[in-house]
């Protein structure tokens, strides 16, 4: 804040020196789409100094595409803008009187090799080759939430009731943060996205068909989450406050200081949310050897999380070509779930026990991310070098005190449990991409390092009644050391002849997984069967593979076009997925990782079609894709019982043969009048699994959709109204039935200050509806007598009511501003390319 004021009181003393010597006159004009003859709202008018000696001056176009502001007497270079379209520029211009530019007619680009644009009121969507781009900048509904909110109303993406993505229906999707993994996604933990702010968001990328620049991780494609990153001459911002019920209160500012040499940016934010859930499980038991055949469970949930997260930087530009960036993210965070489990057990209808098991799990986090970016730009036409390197860190401390007691027959402790788990990850990332454009072709070439290391330390520790002490699990203690290493490199080339274009590429990655496991048992065979299953406590796996991919478009006309993209994908297993430690829900219910878990490898297909209309857009899709060595979760009985003799039940993931996917999706944007727009989208997906595990057939067909709906209404007196809907539909597994979950969020917004404040009521899950509902039945594929179906209802948070405020300065409210050429459909170059 020093250097601001400083750079601000500066410029102050030279503006007003100045202003004894010079005169100010006036400019005006106006900017039209070329070919449309309309007016061009927020295009940007920036005159420079051919001297140097004045800052860069400039503004905007109004709504019918009219300028007029002050500039001082001089000589000027007057660039005119607006976002996909050619910049008009008049060089060397004198202003010395009043100036009318006239009318300036600007024309869409036409040297674009992969971009067909897509404009709305509501969305935007800028259709490329390779990924779809939605920009989420007006949407209502995700003001005062968080990003898991603001990716559940993005197409294509469905975030279930944990907080779980999907895309397309298929969960192993790989989530970027500006184009690379990040601290800031948690490596790959979503848990993240419920706490950070959804207006920390510029736009979501939904990449179906990953062209060779991408990683290769992620089957079912990658989210790309593009952040804020103000460009505006000047200092500027905004600062937003929000409050609600359940108690979800956030406080974040965004400001930026630009100079024609520098620009220094950042968002900080702090909150405080409560969020309650609840769930519900009837479980009941089958075969020869149970003496209880029916548990009844209550879980009620009480989460806390408050932290503090702040993103610093500043891009320096070495020449008018060059630039470099240096940014710094931090986030602290201090969590706390309270989960209450009352259980009651049964045998023939007769009650055995009630228990009550309360478990406290408070977590620590500490992020931390540096990156610097070098971007050298040497010409106009897209040739350019960048270069990055980032380094994340991310520390957690999880301590959880869990106490169990007998309320029925007799009142007495049961069972006295202390976890103390810590989580530390180190990340370093290295990456070059070079781009030549060649006429209407462009090449490519890149690499891309990532290094990263997990330690997971857990220790176990039960109450001994005896001794009045608390002793040291050995069968659960554990340190567990994950390394995974990739190196990859890339070229593409792509061309444009007539309407048809194309983008080839190869990407060639070599991954490297290492795992340790450290505990108290001193051999394996010990280890093996404390933990009930076959594993390497020290193993090693390298591979080495070739993933090529195709992208091509077919223009049938001015607004129409086909799309066809294949490419191959693999999908690497996480650390908590190998580690054979379990981790506990409740004593009966445990997940344990499998060190066995080898990649999975896909092969997809997308066929595409875009028309637009005048005031309707219409974009579908039909994919397939092949999996082998695809990941399940089964759930089997361990063999062991609880001291009170209930059946100990294991979920555990697997790689199940082989898995294919096919589906289609719709998606329409129509804006008949300016006080209404409406947006809708339809995915229908269907999968046909096929393997067998422990002689257990998990063979299973599922067909399944989802849907969502918005419409904003512009109301009297200038209030928007949003509603938006959503709706997943029934699925099934080889075991699990899974009922459909609707959503429903509504939301309000009234400009009480033009220009500067906006206010904003938003309702989400209005119905108190965002419910899943399920059935496990293992007997399904299993000729074992021995067996148990469980019926449960699972609520991750109740309805929620927020009221938000946003104040902002020196920039209008739709985000469009002097000095910023690309208003969501940013060039991703700018954020450190892939």
């Amino acid at each position: 804040m020093k250097l601001q004021k400083k750079l601000l009181t500066l410029f102050a003393i030279i503006a007003c020196s100045l202003g004894y010597a010079q005169k100010n006159y006036q400019i005006s004009g106006k900017v039209v789409d070329k070919d449309a003859g309309i007016p061009l709202e927020y295009a940007t008018i920036t005159l420079k100094d051919t001297k140097g000696n004045l800052p860069p001056q400039g503004g905007v176009t109004d709504y019918d595409g009219n300028f007029k502001f002050e500039v001082k007497e001089g000589t000027y270079d007057i660039v005119v803008e607006y976002i996909s379209f050619e910049p008009k520029k008049y060089n060397n211009r004198t202003i010395n009187k009043d100036t009318k530019m006239g009318t300036v007619s600007l024309g869409l680009k036409s040297d674009s090799l992969d971009e067909v644009v897509v404009r709305a009121e509501t969305t935007q969507v800028d259709i490329r080759l390779d990924k779809k781009i939605y920009n989420i900048g007006k949407d209502l509904t995700t003001q005062g939430a968080t990003v898991s909110d603001a990716l559940n109303n993005v197409p294509s993406v469905s975030v279930d009731v944990e907080g779980g993505i999907s895309l397309r229906g298929n969960e192993n999707v790989r989530i970027l943060i500006n184009g690379k993994p990040s601290a800031m996604a948690g490596f790959g933990n979503t848990d993240v996205f419920q706490q950070l702010p959804a207006d920390a968001i510029e736009r979501v990328e939904v990449i179906t068909s990953p062209s060779a620049r991408y990683d290769a991780e992620g089957s079912a494609g990658i989210l790309n989450i593009i952040l804020k990153k103000e460009k505006t001459l000047g200092f500027n911002g905004s600062i937003t406050a929000n409050v609600g019920y359940p108690t979800n209160s956030n406080l974040s500012a965004n400001v930026n200081l630009r100079t024609d040499k520098f620009n220094v940016f950042n968002t900080t934010g702090v909150y405080y949310r409560e969020s309650p859930g609840n769930a519900n499980f009837n479980n009941r038991y089958f075969g020869d050897d149970v003496s209880v055949d029916n548990t009844l469970e209550d879980r009620e949930y009480d989460r806390r999380r408050k932290g503090i997260n702040t993103n610093i930087g500043m891009e320096y530009f070495l020449t008018e070509s060059s630039s470099i960036t240096g940014s710094a993210f931090m986030r602290w965070g201090d969590d706390k779930d309270i989960s209450t489990n009352k259980t009651s057990r049964f045998f023939e209808n007769n009650l055995v026990n009630r228990t009550e098991r309360k478990e406290i799990e408070k977590e620590e986090d500490a992020s931390y991310q540096f990156s610097l970016n070098y971007q050298n730009k040497f010409d106009d036409k897209g040739h350019k070098l960048t270069a990055d390197f980032q380094y994340s860190f991310d520390n957690e401390d999880k301590p959880t005190s869990i106490i169990e007691n007998i309320l029925e027959p007799n009142e007495d402790i049961l069972d006295q449990e202390r976890i103390f788990e810590n989580e530390k990850q180190n990340q370093f990332l290295a990456q070059v991409d070079y781009v030549l454009p060649m006429g209407e072709a462009q090449f490519e070439a890149g690499y891309r390092g990532t290094f990263e290391n997990t330690d997971t330390d857990y220790n176990l520790e039960r109450y001994n009644f005896d001794t009045n002490q608390y002793e040291i699990d050995k069968g659960l203690t554990n340190l567990f050391k994950y390394t995974e290493n990739v190196n990859a490199i890339y070229t593409q080339y792509g061309n444009k002849f007539g309407d048809f274009s194309f983008l080839l590429g190869l990407r060639l990655e070599h991954t490297l997984l290492k795992g340790e496991v450290f505990s108290e048992f001193g051999d394996e065979q010990a280890l093996e069967e404390a933990l009930g299953i076959n594993v390497d406590t020290n193993f090693e796996k390298d591979y080495l593979e070739l993933f090529p991919t195709i992208n091509l478009i077919y223009e049938l006309g001015e607004n129409e076009n086909i799309s066809l993209g294949y490419n191959r994908r693999i999908n690497r297993p996480r650390g908590w997925f190998i580690n054979p430690f379990p981790s506990r829900s409740s004593r009966t219910n445990i997940f344990q990782g499998n060190p066995d878990l080898d990649p999975a490898f896909s092969d997809a297909f997308d066929l595409g079609y875009l028309k637009q209309w005048d005031k309707l857009t219409l974009t579908s899709s039909v994919y397939y894709q092949r999996e082998t060595g695809a990941f399940n979760r089964i759930q089997e009985e361990t063999g062991e019982t609880t001291q009170d003799g209930v059946k100990i039940i294991r979920t555990l993931p697997i790689n199940l043969s082989t898995e294919q996917r096919f589906g289609g999706e719709l998606g329409v944007i129509y804006n008949p009048e300016r006080w209404l727009r409406v947006n809708g989208s339809f995915n229908l997906f269907a999968s046909d699994t096929k393997g067998d595990f422990n002689g257990v057939n998990y063979d299973a067909k599922n067909t399944s959709w989802f849907a969502r709906f918005s419409s904003k209404v512009t109301l009297p007196a200038n209030i928007e109204w949003q509603t938006t809907g959503f709706y997943f539909g029934p699925r099934e597994t080889a075991i699990i039935d899974t009922d459909g979950i609707f959503s429903l969020n509504m939301a309000f917004s009234k400009e009480i200050i033009k220009d500067k404040a906006t206010l904003s009521l938003n309702v989400s899950d209005l119905l108190n509806s965002r419910k899943r509902r399920s059935f496990t039945n293992t007997q399904e594929n299993s000729l074992d007598t021995n067996y148990f179906t469980s019926d449960s209802e699972f609520q991750w948070r109740e309805r929620q009511i927020t009221l938000g405020l946003i104040y902002r300065f020196n920039q209008p409210k739709n985000g469009r501003r002097n000095g910023q050429r690309n208003q969501g459909g940013m060039d991703m170059d700018e954020e450190g390319g892939f």
